[in-house]
């Protein structure tokens, strides 16, 4: 029977990561995106899954963030049966992801259909609460380190990718062929989280390359944070972080509390707004083995905040002139309580807009990074005066050399490596394509490869 894979996300993108692997009659499916940016990748969310979903046997999960989980409840509902095998912590933060997104889109939707703001009638959350919940139920978690087999022919060894917590590589052996997915690859020698854990050989590897063509800026976080938040604060502005809930967020408090301790940031108000990081947050402290910090820095990390959960506290802290810092979710500002923050601070000289990362073609955090004017929010042209910034040192993706580092782990070149999870630009100039040992190619969307 022929060994195949599809590139069903992640090929010319930076998020959406889906990917089928057959071998005959059974399928098997890595990563289960939900696609986010330009509004023609926003569309394919609502496109029929390419295969039925009751024909997949297995979903195996890199990490838990939204853009390789989130459509795991519409999976389910439209028939997949089968277990979802990831680490011990990203199930436990899909347990939060999940119902958060659900919750957010029944949200949205009742929102548009108050104010009139979509084109359907009524609107329509992608998936449900309880389609999340029944999606919960299928999960399984496997140990990292440890050959664990799944079936017939069938075994997965997780590796820490770093990241985000919990996050790993996938090193799938199906009937004698090996396949490694690499996930989103973390940084090396980061404060927080551990070293992507190198592999010593594959037959085909398909690897993220999200910043495949650039490198991440070598300044302290520390002293980025602590000049704008001081300059901000200094005339009275407020900052606002949008941040991803899982991995930045907890990043973000570790380097504001350090800074603080150094003298480096003047005391001032942070406040956390987003249930969803809250919890992520608390979670840190659970999984020790999973990132580099002692249990005491981990609760001062997390103390250094004044947690928001309650809506109308997060309402009253955004019309509150005092001088502080908000981080909220979503860290390319495409939902969430942070969007009501924004058209707040936005139109204010005074304020500061903070980016922790990378921000993909097509959502407002891109379009404030570039320079945009004014965004849209709500249905509103929200003037955007405020300063803007990007901090790439903070970002938790591996940039150029560090691909090229964790790739160096590898004994012998893979017959075939497949450059995914990166922007047209990333891909095309990749170095490693340059090296005569390795065969890379940049699949297409929805393209379908026979590996043997």
């Amino acid at each position: 029977m022929p060994l195949s894979v599809s590139f069903f996300g992640a090929a010319g993108t930076v998020t959406e990561s889906r990917y089928l692997i057959e071998d005959g009659d059974s399928r098997i499916l890595v990563d289960c995106w939900l696609f986010q940016g330009h509004k023609e990748l926003r569309t394919r969310n609502w496109v029929a899954f390419p295969v039925p979903p009751s024909t997949i046997d297995t979903v195996l999960l890199t990490h838990a963030h939204i853009d390789h989980s989130g459509y795991l409840p519409a999976l389910v509902r439209d028939g997949f049966a089968g277990r979802i095998y990831c680490s011990h912590a990203s199930m436990e933060l899909c347990d939060i992801l999940l119902r958060d997104s659900a919750f957010l889109q029944e949200k949205d939707a009742a929102y548009a259909n108050r104010h009139g703001l979509s084109k359907h009638s009524p609107a329509k959350p992608l998936y449900t609460v309880q389609d999340a919940e029944a999606a919960l139920e299928c999960f399984t978690a496997v140990p990292f380190r440890k050959r664990t087999v799944l079936g017939s022919g069938l075994a997965v060894t997780l590796r820490h990718s770093g990241h985000i917590l919990g996050a790993a590589t996938v090193d799938l052996e199906w009937n004698g062929t090996r396949v490694v997915f690499s996930g989103d690859l973390g940084r090396f020698d980061d404060e927080v989280m551990l070293d992507p854990e190198t592999i010593a050989g594959a037959e085909y590897l398909v690897v993220g390359f999200t910043y495949g063509d650039r490198r991440h800026d070598r300044g302290s976080p520390e002293d980025a944070l602590a000049e704008v938040i001081n300059s901000t604060t200094a005339r009275g502005g407020t900052v606002v972080i949008p941040a991803f809930a899982v991995g930045r967020v907890q990043t973000l408090l570790y380097h504001l509390e350090r800074a603080i301790a150094a003298g480096k940031l003047r005391p001032v108000p942070v406040l956390l707004d987003s249930p969803m990081a809250i919890n992520a947050s608390e979670l840190l402290c659970t999984h020790p083995d999973d990132h580099r910090l002692p249990r005491d820095a981990c609760v001062r990390a997390c103390d250094i905040a004044q947690y928001v959960r309650d809506v109308e506290e997060s309402k009253a802290l955004t019309h509150n002139p005092m001088p502080k810092v908000i981080i909220s979710a979503s860290g390319m500002a495409t939902g969430g309580r942070v969007l009501h923050h924004l058209k707040r601070a936005a139109p204010e000289r005074r304020n500061s807009i903070l980016f922790a990362g990378f921000q993909a073609a097509g959502t407002r955090g891109a379009a404030m990074v570039a320079g945009a004017e004014s965004i849209r929010i709500h249905g509103e042209d929200v003037p955007v005066r405020a300063e803007v910034h990007n901090l790439s040192m903070l970002s938790a993706h591996a940039h150029a050399d560090e691909i090229l580092k964790w790739l160096g782990g590898f004994a012998a070149p893979p017959r075939e490596t497949f450059i995914c999870h990166g922007e047209a630009s990333a891909s095309q100039g990749s170095r490693i394509d340059s090296d005569p040992g390795w065969n890379c190619r940049a699949p297409l969307h929805l393209e379908k490869v026979v590996l043997r």
